[in-house]
């Protein structure tokens, strides 16, 4: 608390003049209360969690076997870039290919419009080497967003490096 003390002082003639007063203050209940509200929004506040993806893997054995006609591949690229095409790439067909991108009108339409033309589809992921992680966490938020019911990882195979060589991608 503060305290007024006060002092007495002798004039050098005799008369007295008026009394000085020293003045102190105490700090303890400021301290107090400093550690008090300290402790309370320690204990009080959330602290951020991480954020995690959850993918489901398939348990036992798969049927990579996917129909031409319900599939729709795409090769994630450098610079953000996403290519295309229908189908699946094997010796037997030759793919027409197409390039978008990660923004709301390029991948995102055309998987809502993939999924209005053909229900049922299953979409397949492959990540060049020029890809980033980015790249591939944006394409599977893609898939959440478009609510697609079926969709895999699939590794990068030799048909898939030429056609994207040939377009000199």
């Amino acid at each position: 608390m503060a305290e007024i003390q006060p002092s007495a002082s002798a004039a050098k003639d005799g008369k007295s003049r008026a009394r000085k007063t020293g003045f102190r203050l105490d700090m303890t209940p400021m301290v107090d209360l400093a550690f008090l509200l300290l402790t309370f929004f320690m204990l009080t506040t959330t602290f951020s969690k991480p954020t995690v993806m959850e993918l489901n893997m398939p348990v036992g054995k798969v049927d990579n076997d996917v129909p031409a006609s319900k599939a729709l591949t795409l090769i994630l690229g450098k610079h953000n870039q996403v290519h295309y095409f229908y189908g699946v790439n094997d010796a037997r067909s030759r793919p027409e290919l197409h390039t978008t991108t990660f923004a709301s009108e390029g991948l995102r339409q055309l998987l809502l419009d993939r999924q209005r033309q053909q229900p049922g589809s299953v979409v397949l992921i492959k990540s060049s080497d020029a890809a980033t992680y980015q790249n591939l966490v944006d394409a599977l938020d893609e898939m959440s967003i478009t609510n697609q019911k079926k969709y895999a990882l699939v590794a990068l195979d030799r048909t898939d490096r030429q056609l994207l060589s040939q377009k000199g991608l």
